[in-house]
């Protein structure tokens, strides 16, 4: 039997010309751990339907709820060489076919303001990346889309400070906003991950996300690209859950290797399922529940 996506994707004119999606922007449960998940760049429709499938697979196994996440455009790309995606519009029309097929709410990275009023109508939320969590107008107009808004804590930011972003994007009306932490720079190129950063910036009043393969980059390390150590994401996940998040923010990848952006840290997504179950129970059990 052919999987969803394939069967959709064959199929392709029989679908409905207007689907309608009415998701409940109640992003974060009391006994569900938040999953932002997703390949790092987007790279053909095919691709996102299969890793969607597979997403929507995890919600119904595992008590997390997931959000798909995925990159139009990856602008910060180390070298001018390097792929950066399929472009604004492409890219939103790809996750909107995400969104419809599988009611997944999806989330990307937005860069400017009139990217933000772009993407806002389709996407549920937004994402504003490390290097850009201090620029005020992109800020404010993430926030007054009024959609969610996770802002990446970026890698030369004290986590106290992240206090200010969250402002900045509260200012223009946004009532749920995300810190995510994803390692703080340490020499050159390297990441390290305090996890005081994630108590840090709980008490700021803000919910907490984890992104555990950002955290383990070696930025531009990789001849031009970024590379980094996949193999340490298991371990700083499931130190994060025994911590105290609210979510987590990993990267799949059917192939990593083959991956146009962020391969060496995106999890392969055969082993998805052993980490999510393994951070689930020590989530849990940081929170009392056996």
């Amino acid at each position: 039997m052919e999987p969803l996506w394939k069967e959709l994707r064959a199929g392709e004119e029989r679908l409905p010309n207007h689907v309608e999606v009415h998701l409940q922007m109640k992003l974060l449960s009391p006994d569900r751990l938040l999953l932002i998940t997703g390949p790092c760049q987007i790279e053909t429709l095919d691709l996102a339907l299969h890793t969607a499938e597979f997403i929507k697979g995890l919600s119904e196994r595992f008590p997390v709820s997931v959000v798909y996440k995925s990159s139009y455009d990856k602008a910060n790309r180390t070298s001018l060489s390097t792929a950066r995606g399929v472009g604004l519009e492409e890219g939103l029309r790809i996750l909107e076919r995400v969104r419809t097929t599988f009611d997944l709410p999806v989330l990307t990275d937005v860069h400017s303001p009139e990217e933000a009023k772009a993407a806002a109508e389709v996407v549920d939320v937004l994402q504003i990346p490390a290097f850009l969590c201090r620029q005020t107008d992109l800020l404010v107009a993430a926030g007054s889309t009024r959609k969610p808004v996770n802002i990446k804590k970026g890698q030369f930011l004290a986590p106290a400070d992240m206090k200010y972003a969250a402002d900045k994007v509260a200012a223009g009306g946004s009532k749920e906003i995300f810190l995510c932490e994803r390692g703080t720079s340490f020499g050159y190129r390297d990441l390290i991950v305090d996890m005081r950063s994630l108590l840090i910036m709980s008490e700021l009043g803000f919910p907490v996300i984890f992104d555990g393969t950002h955290s383990v980059q070696s930025m531009g390390g990789s001849g031009g690209m970024s590379g980094g150590t996949r193999s340490f994401v298991p371990p700083l996940v499931r130190a994060a859950c025994a911590v105290g998040i609210s979510g987590l923010f990993i990267e799949c990848h059917p192939n990593p290797d083959s991956a146009p952006s962020d391969g060496p840290t995106m999890i392969p997504m055969h082993e998805m399922p052993e980490l999510i179950e393994s951070a689930c129970a020590i989530w849990n059990c940081s929170r009392g529940v056996r």
